[in-house]
């Protein structure tokens, strides 16, 4: 009996000990929330946000090719004029995000008045072997776990192709200041696609709104009415929340 009380508590000990460690282990495993960044700019200088990404050591990075909608004076200024743009997506902390933003700012935003728009979503979840290469960051105000208060909101709607133009009409009638169209697919089963029991066309247009918040529910509603999934264009819309917008020009600087 003495034996068996000697073992056991030798093995009571080493569970004793791997479990520390391995709450110790967990107490050092930080998980780093994370914000997806995007920037709109002209085609011809995306090329600049990738040199700061370079700089910055920004890992996931992505590049799409768009049009612009908008064809106001002003809409030009922020950079969201009718022509090429290209939109570019990355993943960053939001420690990291004000850091990055002034970066890219200082690199193109005293070259021409229409540099372009940045902004971050954040998000809530992603596959874990995505963090083992993300560093964590802690920023001062990390510890403030409220919610925050979101002054924009990013309307990303699919629709068939050829249908953005009475689109963007009825979401600038909205309120809706300008957008970006980017060309997609509806990748579905072999044969006729099918969403909600409706036919979709293989050839598909998102466009991308970025609005205040206080416009957000009139846009979605008016382009739900007149653009949904019954309608020719047969669109699904639904929001995002944006917690930080920068203007990419020097002549103008908001939310930054």
């Amino acid at each position: 009996m003495k034996l068996f009380n000697t073992i056991s508590s030798k093995l009571q000990g080493k569970q004793t000990d791997h479990s520390n460690k391995s709450d110790a282990h967990a107490a050092k495993t930080v998980i780093p929330s994370l914000n997806i960044v995007i920037f709109i700019v002209e085609w011809t200088i995306f090329q600049l946000i990738l040199s700061v990404f370079e700089e910055q050591n920004v890992i996931f990075r992505f590049l799409s090719r768009g049009r612009g909608t908008a064809t106001s004076d002003k809409l030009d200024l922020l950079g969201l004029g009718a022509s090429d743009k290209a939109v570019i997506t990355c993943l960053e902390q939001p420690a990291k995000v004000s850091f990055l933003l002034q970066e890219i700012r200082k690199k193109i935003g005293s070259q021409r008045s229409g540099a372009g728009i940045g902004f971050t979503i954040p998000i809530s979840a992603i596959n874990s072997p995505i963090l083992h290469v993300i560093e964590p960051v802690e920023s001062e105000n990390q510890k403030d776990r409220r919610k925050p208060a979101y002054s924009h909101a990013l309307i990303y709607s699919v629709i068939n192709r050829g249908h953005s133009d009475e689109f963007m009409e009825t979401a600038r009638n909205s309120g809706a200041s300008g957008g970006t169209v980017l060309h997609a697919r509806f990748l579905g089963k072999e044969g006729a696609s099918q969403f909600f029991g409706i036919s979709v066309q293989e050839e598909r247009e998102i466009i991308l709104i970025l609005a205040p918040q206080d416009k957000k529910a009139l846009i979605l509603k008016a382009i739900g009415e007149a653009h949904g999934l019954d309608s020719k264009a047969q669109g699904l819309m639904f929001s995002m929340p944006v917690d930080r917008v920068m203007s990419l020009s020097y002549e103008q600087a908001f939310n930054a």
